[in-house]
């Protein structure tokens, strides 16, 4: 089995990214199953019902999140009525949503996911590492396939937490820092890692904002409105090769694929 992992959706350009791109590499890489980060795909913080559709018509099957799970009101909508939807599972209990989710691909095995949300210089959740021992213990009686979504920000904490469930899960990759790293493996049991998917979305930027303003801020300390950036639009990701029987990884590959700019009458 393949799944195709889109590192954080970025907005307008990340969408329209992930409409243009996606049928190319379903067929290019042989893809199973699509999960996507898209916690920053309302204009490039949140989401809502309609973005979250507009990514489901695109081919994504599954839609993960992360901390600015909160920064659009109509999200309740999408924690409250779509499976498809999940948030990180450590939240405190009684938090709307869910944390992992089981698809059914035809004709093939279960796939659990799951999404997670690290603690180190970041939102005080509950402790990630706990809440993913004992959820990996239940996926695991209903699928051999599981694919974590790990959002934080210390590559340590990422690192730290794979390695515990190697030889559990098939795949623990990062998101949030929206800058992709290059240390993709397969480990020892079996589970492939990579620490940062990187963001899908316009890459002539500050991890997708316009420069100027992201600049003035640093220089000013003065809040600026960060705009979504236009070009150097880009798709990012890994495609993981699991073998059905038993879960484990083959192989993971980074992907890293651009979209042309905008003529310049186009853009906004």
């Amino acid at each position: 089995m393949k799944i195709l992992f889109i590192g954080d959706i970025v907005g307008e350009p990340g969408r329209r990214a992930v409409k243009e791109l996606l049928p190319r590499l379903r067929r290019q890489h042989e893809l199973d199953v699509i999960i996507a980060n898209g916690e920053n795909s309302a204009g490039g913080s949140g989401i809502t019902p309609k973005t979250a559709e507009e990514i489901f018509a695109a081919g994504v099957h599954i839609i993960t999140s992360g901390d600015h799970l909160w920064d659009q009101k109509e999200v309740i909508g999408l924690l409250q009525n779509e499976s498809r939807f999940i948030r990180p599972l450590n939240y405190p209990q009684g938090t709307p949503g869910q944390g992992s989710y089981i698809f059914q691909p035809p004709s093939q095995a279960p796939v659990a996911i799951l999404n997670l949300q690290g603690r180190t210089f970041m939102p005080p959740l509950e402790n990630p590492f706990t809440y993913a021992r004992a959820e990996v213990e239940k996926l695991r009686q209903k699928a051999k396939i599981i694919f974590v979504d790990f959002h934080a920000e210390a590559t340590s904490e990422k690192i730290a937490l794979a390695r515990m469930l190697d030889g559990q899960v098939s795949a623990v990759v990062g998101t949030h820092t929206h800058v992709q790293t290059a240390d993709e493996q397969v480990f020892p049991g079996g589970t492939a890692y990579l620490t940062d998917a990187g963001f899908t979305g316009p890459h002539d930027s500050v991890i997708g904002r316009d420069i100027d303003a992201v600049v003035k801020r640093f220089l000013t300390l003065q809040p600026q409105r960060f705009t979504v950036a236009e070009n150097g639009v880009k798709l990012q990701g890994a495609v993981v090769d699991i073998e059905e029987t038993t879960g484990r990884a083959r192989s993971i590959i980074r992907i890293s694929e651009s979209i042309p700019n905008r003529p310049v009458e186009q853009q906004s």
